[in-house]
């Protein structure tokens, strides 16, 4: 085993986000995710293991971005991970796919050389007219804290978005991928920077050594999707009513 070696998965999105890292070095891939995901994903996952030099039995464990997300997506992934894991004599390193949002969020604008990023509100369009949320702090002064989350994961439409109440008093971003979507629906005191940020597997790998050093590692069989709802689709008549309702002139 390669100390600092990982794999990470990512698919609660439509995109297929797949990373390897070996020591400092890294390598990434990208694709359209979905329904595609299961067909490409492991042809993708031995090219990246190809290029690293890396055996899978000699990373330190499979990352799985563990949701919420895309109910498919999530699937893939952790039926991806469990199997390769098992197979390897790996443990899986599940993370919130949320917490990847945030540090992408905070590694975009560092690279940027823009104001560290201390708070971040987390947004993900969870489809069916919903959000997903969380919050989380990041110590800028020690970095080796890494994140804290101050706001578990929920689900809300979008006018009912809220954040820590003691955030009223600093700054902070919210990064996600819903703004454009409900345009004209966020709370008005909602003032934050909005970004654009979504959940990638090298995000996961920053954040892979934190969650090894928590004792978040589990036995393939217990990596499990974080599902924070339990409706996850429509019906027929539900999705007529929705449209209806968003037509022009509807009451």
């Amino acid at each position: 085993m390669h100390t600092n070696s990982w794999l990470a998965l990512e698919t609660s999105t439509d995109l297929l986000s797949l990373a390897v890292s070996r020591g400092d070095q890294q390598w990434t891939h990208t694709s359209a995710g979905g329904a595609k995901s299961s067909e490409s994903i492991l042809p993708s996952i031995d090219a990246l293991l190809s290029e690293a030099g890396l055996s899978l039995r000699e990373v330190q464990a499979v990352v799985l971005g563990r949701g919420p997300g895309a109910f498919t997506g999530l699937r893939t992934a952790c039926s991806v991970a469990q199997g390769l894991a098992f197979g390897a004599d790996l443990p899986v390193l599940p993370i919130d796919t949320l917490l990847a949002v945030a540090e992408e969020a905070r590694h975009a604008q560092s690279s940027a050389g823009q104001a560290p990023v201390a708070r971040v509100l987390v947004v993900m369009d969870a489809r069916m007219d919903q959000v997903y949320t969380a919050a989380y702090e990041y110590d800028v002064r020690d970095a080796a804290s890494g994140w804290r989350c101050v706001q578990a994961d929920a689900v809300h439409n979008p006018e009912q978005l809220c954040w820590p109440a003691e955030w009223a008093a600093h700054g902070f971003v919210a990064a996600g991928n819903a703004w454009d979507i409900y345009a004209g629906r966020w709370p008005t005191a909602l003032t934050a920077p909005q970004l654009r940020a979504m959940p990638t597997a090298a995000a996961l790998l920053r954040l892979a050594p934190q969650a090894w050093a928590q004792g978040l590692a589990v036995p393939p069989e217990e990596a499990l999707p974080l599902y924070i709802r339990d409706k996850v689709a429509q019906t027929t008549e539900e999705r007529m009513q929705a449209k209806q309702a968003a037509a022009p002139g509807a009451a």
